[in-house]
């Protein structure tokens, strides 16, 4: 199963902003350079997290995004979920009554254990986890230069 533009862009527009958490508003054009997103497309990325009051965007010479909760208590999933919707590999695991048969089908049950196992990392991903595993990334690669 792949993850779509918008979400994987989500998450990096929000990591962006989870870095800088207690800095003040980050603004739109930084986060884009930094993380690679188009402008155009991050500016409606950004629509939905502020009317999901995950983010809140500010207005004027200070002006920018800022999460509106700390880190830890951003969800990955609830990001995944809000940018790409259920990430079941079929639809039958979200809405068995698609297919009728599906409680005979033995794949059924290995896309409803597929969708169990990214729920479960999903859901005990934090963006202060994303934080922390991209400031070890960071080190590492300073260590590797380093010693070049």
């Amino acid at each position: 199963m792949k993850l779509s533009t918008r979400a994987r862009y989500g998450t990096k527009a929000l990591l962006e902003i989870a870095l800088h958490w207690g800095e003040g508003p980050v603004l739109l054009k930084d986060i884009a350079q930094r993380q690679q997103i188009p402008l155009p497309y991050l500016e409606r990325l950004i629509r939905p997290l502020v009317q999901a009051e995950i983010i809140k965007s500010t207005r004027g010479t200070r002006g920018g995004v800022s999460l509106l909760k700390h880190p830890k208590e951003v969800v990955l999933s609830e990001v995944i979920q809000l940018l790409e919707g259920s990430i079941a590999p079929v639809a039958c695991v979200d809405d068995p009554n698609l297919y009728p048969r599906s409680d005979l089908c033995v794949t059924h049950d290995i896309w409803a254990e597929v969708k169990k196992a990214m729920d479960r990392v999903l859901e005990s991903t934090t963006f202060e986890d994303l934080v922390e595993r991209q400031k070890q990334k960071w080190n590492l690669k300073q260590l590797k230069d380093r010693q070049k």
